[in-house]
């Protein structure tokens, strides 16, 4: 009755009463403006964040934290991978490495393969969810892709890339984005995040301490070029790397994080640092001389989630030696909350429309084929000297599979796994696919260290022909530390692969004159010569996922033309190159090499052949805004139907440091036997714009631009010249 009389004296308060009055009567809590999922994404944000006391906003920026019980915000550990599938968690597909997916040349399958492993995070986090697991690997922020450069062949973590061109990366790591983040225009199905920021390729040796110098030049043509790419798709997130560039460090350094990602190419998502980059700034690259000052001067540039404990720990530090404001404070929180409420943190589970995801979704039958899929398109046919490849089932009774990554694990999973309970080794792959009326043995044949003894030399002699597996495993090429057999921390000292892997096979090429099929694992370039005399084919595997196995049988067997591509180019000597630490681009790749290699960038051999030509050739002039199209007509000339990835590369008029030439679009088409296929390709001029140091912008130069279309970089089919006018 008390609030009745209330009602009657000051009526202008009625809405409030009657709501008071309804939690007083039924006992029910006002839903916060927050948990509205009407309202706009800001207010609930901004209606949050004023909610919370500064050291609650401060904890929040930790990546592990504890959440705020008393408003309901989850315990939420953002450190999550999903590099090839998702990671560290348990049962999931893992799929070929990413330097694997680079090489087939498909962005539609990268999105598929990208769709498949939100789904498994989703069901994976719901499942965790349901049972008050927030733990550390079981969330939806991934810190996946990484698109930096394989500038160098000695960078142990090249496995993890697109490979060395940028316009690759960027199609490659755009895809991956837009499947891994979903088509929601409410809900992020996972978030992505852009790494490492920028400039960061080696050596791991000194990643925590490294100052990589380049010109704008670089920076804008081939360090950023992919970084815009996918903040133009609209990636959700960006991590920060370890090292400095041309100084400043790159979680505190305001022309990254600030000039360039926020006010330039206006990114609206969150910033997190690389794990313990924040510590590097003060502890080893000594640019700040405290902790406190490292905290505030992350929040002024732009940091939002800090993968330590150093802003949980310091930056109340900073706040009190008014260093930072708590707006400022305000400001790093925000992001981060804005991610959240898109992943539907914040709202009923029916409302999000992945919450009905479970078990089912994970590494299912789909799935599984996906990943089987990939695998096949991500091999390199090498060589197959008298077309030995493929193998017809009904010619050989008799198989030996030898070499000591014929049954590894390792050399199917690379680096940021997850495992999988179905598993195809390549001796599993092979023997299924031969069937039981073939004889399959299997013998380790050496290790990694030995170069004197050996297995399997005698029953490959009595066998009709011998697969060797041989190569690199991620314990000897990969990250800081994980790499733990590597010979530089994680780097690569050489081209070769194992001294014994290749005194095995040139033992076994001794012991009998029967075929052999040399199967090379690696996540880089490797020394193919010193394999190539001993092998009548060779087959470039990469780190394939976990249907490896099934998938090496499917090339071999010819179930599917190879059709994989070499995303990096193949030296012949590490000599060939500037030094490891020269961030330089001028010597480095197929845009800036101009030396003998032993294969070129974009190589492979297939079990067809192709001619091309002209059905449609480009126009003889274009203006900056135009678009330059041509239609390229394949003919299937070989004896069985096959995909061919038809790339289109320009030469540039002269210019400052253009490059020799440069891949400015691809496409990935089958073509059936006796078949024919048109394939249209199209170039914004627009994407030929250089950066001019002098005027510090993007400028295209006028002049005579030629397109040339082959089968790689070094491969001319076809070519025409046109004319971009002045504006």
């Amino acid at each position: 009755m008390r609030y009745t009389r209330l009602f009657f004296f000051r009526t202008s308060l009625l809405p409030a009463f009657l709501l008071l009055a309804s939690v007083h009567m039924f006992g029910q809590t006002p839903t916060p403006a927050f948990r509205d999922s009407r309202k706009d994404l800001n207010s609930r944000v901004n209606d949050l964040l004023h909610q919370l006391t500064v050291e609650e906003k401060i904890h929040l920026l930790g990546y592990n934290n504890q959440g705020v019980p008393r408003l309901g915000v989850p315990v939420y550990n953002w450190w999550n991978e999903a590099l090839h599938g998702v990671a560290r968690a348990g049962e999931a597909t893992v799929f070929p490495q990413a330097i694997g997916m680079a090489a087939s040349f498909n962005d539609s399958l990268q999105r598929a393969m990208a769709d498949a492993i939100s789904t498994e995070a989703r069901a994976k986090y719901n499942l965790a969810v349901q049972q008050d697991r927030h733990i550390q690997y079981m969330g939806l922020t991934f810190w996946s892709p990484n698109i930096n450069l394989f500038r160098d062949p000695r960078w142990g973590r090249g496995q993890e890339t697109y490979g060395e061109d940028p316009y690759l990366t960027a199609r490659m790591g755009t895809a991956f984005v837009r499947g891994l983040q979903g088509s929601s225009s409410q809900y992020l199905k996972a978030s992505a995040c852009a790494k490492h920021f920028a400039v960061h390729s080696g050596p791991e040796a000194n990643r925590h301490t490294f100052n990589a110098r380049v010109d704008e030049k670089d920076l804008r043509e081939t360090y950023l070029y992919a970084f815009h790419a996918l903040v133009d798709a609209g990636v959700e997130s960006v991590m920060c790397a370890y090292n400095r560039v041309n100084d400043e460090p790159c979680c505190t350094g305001n022309t990254l994080l600030q000039k360039i990602l926020r006010d330039e190419w206006k990114f609206k998502g969150h910033v997190v640092t690389d794990c313990g980059a924040l510590d590097d700034i003060y502890l080893r690259h000594k640019t700040m001389p405290d902790a406190a000052h490292v905290a505030a001067a992350a929040v002024k540039a732009g940091v939002n989630i800090d993968c330590s404990g150093l802003l949980q720990k310091d930056l109340e530090k900073a706040l009190q030696q008014k260093l930072v404001t708590e707006s400022d404070i305000d400001n790093a929180l925000i992001p981060a909350l804005r991610t959240q409420f898109k992943l539907g943190f914040y709202d009923a589970p029916n409302q999000v429309p992945y919450t009905s995801l479970g078990s089912e979704s994970i590494s299912n039958a789909a799935h599984t084929a996906l990943a089987r899929r990939a695998a096949q398109q991500s091999m390199v046919l090498l060589k197959n000297d008298k077309n030995i490849l493929p193998l017809p089932k009904n010619k050989y009774n008799s198989i030996m599979i030898l070499g000591p990554n014929a049954a590894s694990l390792d050399a199917l999973l690379a680096n940021y796994h997850g495992v999988s309970g179905d598993v195809s080794t390549f001796v599993e792959g092979i023997t299924q696919a031969a069937g039981p009326a073939v004889t399959v043995q299997y013998d380790m044949g050496c290790n990694d260290v030995d170069s004197v003894h050996f297995g399997g030399l005698w029953h490959a002699e009595g066998s009709d022909i011998s697969i060797a597996v041989l190569g690199l495993t991620p314990v000897l090429e990969g990250e800081e530390g994980d790499a733990f057999l590597a010979a530089n921390g994680g780097d690569r000292v050489d081209l070769s692969i194992p001294a014994s892997h290749i005194a095995f096979l040139k033992a076994l090429r001794k012991r009998h004159k029967k075929p052999i099929i040399a199967v090379v694992t690696a996540g880089s370039a490797v020394d193919i010569a010193t394999l190539e005399p001993y092998a009548d084919a060779i087959i470039l595997a990469w780190y394939p996922g976990a249907q490896g196995g099934h998938a090496l049988a499917d090339v071999l067997f010819g179930k599917v033309s190879p059709s994989g591509r070499l995303p990096v180019t193949f030296y012949k000597s590490f000599k060939d190159l500037p030094a490891y630490d020269d961030y330089n681009v001028k010597g480095r790749t197929y845009r800036y090499f101009a030396g003998k290699v032993q294969y070129p960038f974009g190589y492979g051999l297939s079990y067809t052949s192709f001619d091309y030509s002209w059905k449609q050739k480009p126009a003889a002039t274009y203006q900056s805004k135009d678009t330059v199209a041509m239609t390229v007509h394949l003919k299937n000339t070989g004896k069985q139907g096959g995909a061919e990835v038809v790339q289109a590369y320009i030469q540039y008029p002269a210019g400052d440091r253009m490059p020799l030439k440069e891949l400015k679009q691809f496409s990935r088409a089958y073509v059936a036997q006796n078949g024919e296929n048109d394939v249209t390709l199209k170039i914004p001029v627009a994407d030929l714009q250089k950066w001019n140091l002098k005027k510090g912008e993007w400028e295209i130069t006028p002049g005579t631009y030629t397109v040339v279309i082959g089968g790689h970089s070094a491969d001319e089919r076809l070519r025409q010249s046109f004319t971009v006018k002045k504006k």
